[in-house]
């Protein structure tokens, strides 16, 4: 009979144990748990930090080696002709014939245009026929002379008057020069400043004659350079516009400084090049310093910092920081006094994401 009474008791001490918790103490118990996560994530967040800092840095890299480093000193110039003159008139007048056009080549010596000279063609006419007189008189005077015939004066007298008419002849076909403009070179008409009609005067206007096939650069060099550029040194001449490039040597370095400009004059011959034109701009670059066993390595490759410059090489997969000393700088390569040995291997792309000390990882293959 106590059993059966036992039962209704555990049945409603069981009723009473499945009743809703309190609110408050539900809150607490969910704040509880999410504390322990919040710390249990700040715990694998530290931890992965810690094995990404331990993370190599992809870098590419050289081997140091010796070779020929050559600095130059790079200046702007232009192509300009050897040959490059116009012809002028030398006499005042109308010009009656022009005999070339732009484009033509002419020689030495050819005439291009011509004045009017009629006044002077008559003068000539008049002179030769009193020239030729005077000749035919003086040679009978000569025969008589000959033949003891006549007085010694006499035949001085005819002979004088002969070279006379003929000097005389000569002055004015020299006068009649002057009225043809004629080219004082080889070479192609570039530029014509006169018209039929026109009336010339010396030295207005005239026909520009051109040799191209006889071609230099010109430049202006600083002064401060004087000591180290001299004829005969090595120099590559670069012409953007005709996208062209060769390696010469400077024909003619001058000895005087202009004043105003601080600067001396060099001239580079230009071998023949169809491509090649006067007035084009071009650029020089001139070797003054030159070293056979140099260390050189690319610029992008140094890092600055108050206490020098330095760079990181590669020991075995680990950044190692060198400071280094610095000589010349030409065509994105630095000479290297000191600090670095032939065979290092130098962290180039990536340099300046490391420290020294940090893991590296080669992803460039390194030349040797």
């Amino acid at each position: 009979m106590k059993k059966l009474l036992y039962i209704p008791v555990i049945l409603f001490l069981a009723a009473c144990s499945n009743k809703p918790k309190d609110k408050k103490a539900e809150l607490a118990d969910l704040q509880k748990q999410q504390a322990e996560i919040n710390s249990k994530i700040t715990a694998l967040q530290a931890q992965m930090g810690n094995q990404d800092s331990t993370k190599a840095t992809d870098v590419s890299s050289i081997i140091v080696k010796l070779g020929q480093f050559t600095n130059y000193v790079q200046i702007q110039g232009k192509i300009d002709a050897q040959d490059n003159v116009t012809a002028y008139p030398q006499a005042p007048a109308n010009i009656t014939e022009i005999y070339v056009k732009v484009g033509d080549h002419v020689s030495k010596g050819q005439c291009l245009a011509q004045l009017d000279n009629s006044v002077l063609v008559q003068n000539i006419a008049q002179a030769q026929a009193q020239a030729t007189l005077m000749e035919t008189l003086f040679q009978r005077q000569k025969n008589l002379w000959d033949q003891k015939i006549g007085t010694e004066v006499q035949f001085l007298q005819a002979q004088t008057n002969m070279q006379a008419a003929q000097r005389q002849v000569s002055s004015l076909r020299q006068q009649s020069a002057l009225y043809r403009i004629t080219s004082p070179i080889n070479g192609t008409v570039d530029q014509m400043d006169l018209k039929i009609g026109q009336a010339a005067q010396p030295g207005q206007a005239g026909i520009r004659v051109v040799n191209a096939d006889n071609l230099k650069v010109k430049a202006d060099v600083p002064e401060s350079y004087s000591g180290s550029v001299n004829s005969g040194d090595t120099v590559k001449v670069l012409v953007p516009d005709a996208n062209d490039s060769l390696t010469t040597r400077i024909t003619f370095a001058a000895k005087v400084i202009d004043p105003l400009s601080r600067s001396f004059g060099v001239e580079i011959k230009l071998p023949s090049r169809k491509d090649l034109r006067p007035n084009m701009t071009a650029v020089i670059k001139i070797a003054d310093y030159s070293k056979h066993n140099a260390l050189a390595i690319p610029v992008n490759s140094i890092q600055k910092s108050e206490q020098g410059d330095y760079v990181f090489v590669n020991v075995n997969g680990i950044a190692k920081r060198k400071n280094i000393k610095e000589g010349a700088t030409s065509s994105g390569l630095t000479e290297i006094t000191s600090g670095l040995s032939p065979g290092d291997e130098l962290i180039t792309l990536g340099a300046s994401d490391i420290e020294d000390g940090d893991k590296v990882r080669v992803i460039q293959q390194p030349t040797n």
